[in-house]
């Protein structure tokens, strides 16, 4: 959906909310969720160039959930695309406190604006952690942990694997929380790693875990729950997961949270010519006949 799409739609919304009950607000149809399953959207980076990680799902009923939410930024589209599906979050996801999974979702800690979110789940870091591996980061995530403290919303910390959260028939099953023990690429490697399924398909997000944290996973107690229909890529397409991690687990899809200057690994000197391993993870899902690609940089993505 464009900017211009969603000021009309913004513009209706205020319509019917003047004139209700007499008038009946419009929702486009590719936002309407589908028949008995979820439906599942990448949201695009709409606002800015830089990576960002955020999901939105919508039950077979109509209940939201969303996951992570990208950078600050992208506060303004989020609140936009959660009012029309009815400004009310059942669940929201966080898989670690980086500026492009938080920020977005701090903004409308600060300032709700009439959305109501009922639960959060997350997997927090400790201040003798953050503070000592990534002391860069570590005034956001105060922030954040803040803000999310003062919200009054329901709070979960997850700190142990296995967790699942029922959702109209949605099953969200934790399959990796943090682990401070691992303090390189440390913020990534303790990401909460999440599979969501029903009885129609499923879906895994990887966050931004690293090597370590994907090889935790495939010799952990819930690595045969990695196989899913779609599969975000780690660490936004690059330095991620291993590419043995991939070779290894089975999945029909990619889902990618990319910029379109990472996707093409483009320092600024054209088509692979930066530092990054996107072009390496692309090749390589060719090699494993992957044909279906989300990608963010290309647009609001409804993925089923």
């Amino acid at each position: 959906m464009n900017r211009r799409d969603f000021f009309k739609y913004f513009l209706l919304l205020g319509a019917g909310a003047a004139a209700a009950p007499l008038v009946k607000v419009f929702t486009p149809p590719h936002i309407l969720p589908a028949k008995g399953s979820f439906s599942l959207w990448q949201i695009p980076l709409s606002q800015t160039p830089v990576q960002g990680n955020s999901y939105i799902f919508c039950t077979k009923t109509g209940k939201v959930v969303v996951m992570d939410g990208g950078v600050q930024r992208e506060a303004g589209y989020l609140r936009g695309f959660l009012g029309l599906l009815g400004n009310e979050v059942e669940a929201w996801f966080i898989s670690h406190p980086h500026l492009d999974h938080i920020g977005a979702f701090n903004e409308i800690l600060k300032k709700p604006d009439g959305l109501t979110i009922k639960a959060v789940y997350h997997s927090e870091l400790l201040p003798e952690f953050y503070k000592r591996v990534e002391p860069e980061h570590q005034n956001l995530t105060v922030e954040f942990y803040r803000n999310l403290k003062k919200s009054g919303i329901s709070v979960t910390d997850v700190t142990e694997p296995g967790v699942s959260i029922e959702i109209d028939g949605t099953t969200f099953k934790i399959l990796d929380v943090k682990d401070e023990s691992v303090t390189v690429n440390a913020y990534n490697n303790s990401s909460m790693v999440i599979r969501v399924e029903d009885a129609v398909r499923s879906v895994v997000f990887l966050a931004d875990a690293g090597i370590e944290q994907g090889n935790r996973l495939l010799h952990g107690p819930f690595s045969s729950e990695l196989n899913c229909d779609f599969l975000q890529m780690a660490h936004h397409g690059q330095k991620g997961v291993s590419l043995d991690f991939y070779r290894t687990i089975r999945f029909g899809a990619c889902l990618w949270p990319t910029p379109q200057w990472l996707w093409n690994n483009d320092a600024g000197k054209g088509y692979n010519t930066g530092p990054w391993e996107t072009i390496i993870v692309r090749n390589l899902m060719n090699e494993l006949g992957i044909k279906k690609h989300f990608i963010s940089w290309q647009g609001l993505s409804r993925i089923v």
